[in-house]
């Protein structure tokens, strides 16, 4: 028992890395250096997916350049229109705020990235690609909404759906693992989102409970978007090497083409940790946990139903041509012994009461939020709009970077 805590006490603190300081990390570790799966991929060479190329970087704008962004549909949008009242979170561009609209009182969780990050790491494409994946997502259930967007000179900013339940992440780490019928109600939703953006030709490539909100009533919402890759057709592949360690398909550390089953792989280590506790290949030993995803076999203790054991088998099967899913995709989930309980048109129309209730009592109510972001000042920046932000302009260089990022809905695409 000693051991798992030392071991899930590591982990919560490993998985908080993302993929570019792990891969430092592992550099650094002569241990893990000497294997050879791990020296393959030290070896990686610079992604080769269309999408990340860009032989001529642009500088990073200074804040007093004014770069020509595009037109906006919703052109008066500007940062002042927010009371920022709490940081309820941080990625490696920016930081997701809690924010009043001051015309209409509305709460709303704006997404702020710095334009100098994004194009310093040559990220410029995956924003822009989260934003037309946000795009598509107001007529599901379970992704988060994006309402409009729009820029300053120095920054991008999405306003999106306040979602106050506590990530996914945050509620395993407090009880370590679920119940079969919840963890079964939590893996229908997130199957139903995939299903979702499969059917848009997008696979989402980061599913990780940290990337798994509950809203306010318990219900699944899936966020952050930014490694999604759009036009893969049902037979289609693509090659970038990207995601979260603990949750990578063999077929990605082998550097291999993969397609949308590397998503029901996911699900499937997912639903593993939800009814376990720990990943299911996962070590403190950064290459040793690389040789179990790609060598060692599912183990799976009895201490769960035999539906529960065959989706596992069938979700986390290395051979991707033989995954649960490959065929059909999210109709062979669908249709799998494990989701027998599930009538999913109730649950599409959350009809199905979930098994946990956040008991939040308000938007201000952030219980379920990380302190180690609620405690942190909003920065000051951040509400800042000055006068020649928002106008149009163009410079020689990073002009065309995030040229089409602002949006505002038209009033009847609104739900």
């Amino acid at each position: 028992m000693k051991d798992k805590t030392t071991a899930l006490t590591s982990f919560m603190k490993q998985r908080k890395m993302g993929l570019n300081d792990f891969i430092q990390r592992l550099a650094t570790n002569s241990y893990a250096c000497k294997h050879p799966e791990v020296q393959s991929i030290l070896n990686l060479s610079p992604p080769q997916d269309p999408e990340l190329m860009n032989a001529n970087p642009s500088p990073p704008p200074s804040p007093s350049q004014q770069i020509n962004l595009g037109p906006s549909l919703n052109p008066s949008a500007k940062p002042s229109d927010f009371h920022f009242l709490k940081v309820i979170g941080k990625g490696s561009f920016g930081k997701v705020l809690l924010a009043r609209h001051r015309a209409d009182d509305q709460f709303y969780a704006v997404k702020v990235l710095q334009k100098k990050a994004i194009l310093k790491k040559k990220e410029e494409k995956h924003i822009m690609s989260e934003r037309n994946v946000l795009l598509k997502n107001v007529k599901h259930p379970f992704l988060v909404g994006l309402h409009y967007s729009f820029q300053t000179t120095d920054k991008l900013y999405f306003i999106l759906d306040y979602i106050n339940g506590g990530e996914l992440f945050y509620h395993l780490q407090r009880e370590r693992c679920f119940l079969e019928p919840r963890a079964r109600f939590y893996a229908a939703e997130i199957a139903s989102a995939l299903g979702y953006l499969h059917s848009l030709n997008i696979v989402y490539r980061d599913l990780k409970p940290e990337n798994i909100l509950l809203d306010s009533q318990g219900h699944i919402i899936l966020t952050d978007f930014g490694l999604c890759k759009e036009n893969i057709e049902p037979n289609g592949t693509t090659s970038t090497f990207c995601g979260t360690p603990e949750y990578l398909a063999p077929e990605v550390l082998h550097k291999q083409p993969y397609d949308r089953t590397v998503d029901w792989w996911c699900l499937g280590a997912v639903l593993y940790e939800m009814l376990y506790g720990l990943p299911p290949f996962y070590s403190r030993n950064t290459a040793e946990m690389y040789d179990n995803i790609l060598n060692k076999p599912l183990q799976l203790k009895p201490n769960i139903s035999n539906a529960a054991r065959h989706l596992l088998e069938g979700l986390l099967q290395k051979d991707r041509t033989k995954r649960l899913g490959c065929t059909e995709d999210f109709v062979e989930i669908k249709i799998h012994v494990f989701f027998s309980p599930i009538n999913w048109d109730d649950l599409n129309a959350k009809k199905i009461t979930p098994p946990f209730n956040p008991n939040v009592t308000g938007p201000n109510d952030l219980r379920h939020f990380d302190p180690e972001f609620t405690d942190e000042p909003v920065p000051s920046s951040i509400g800042c709009s000055p006068d020649s932000a928002l106008a149009t302009a163009s410079i020689k260089d990073g002009s065309e970077a995030f040229v089409g990022f602002s949006y505002a809905p038209s009033m009847d695409s609104y739900l």
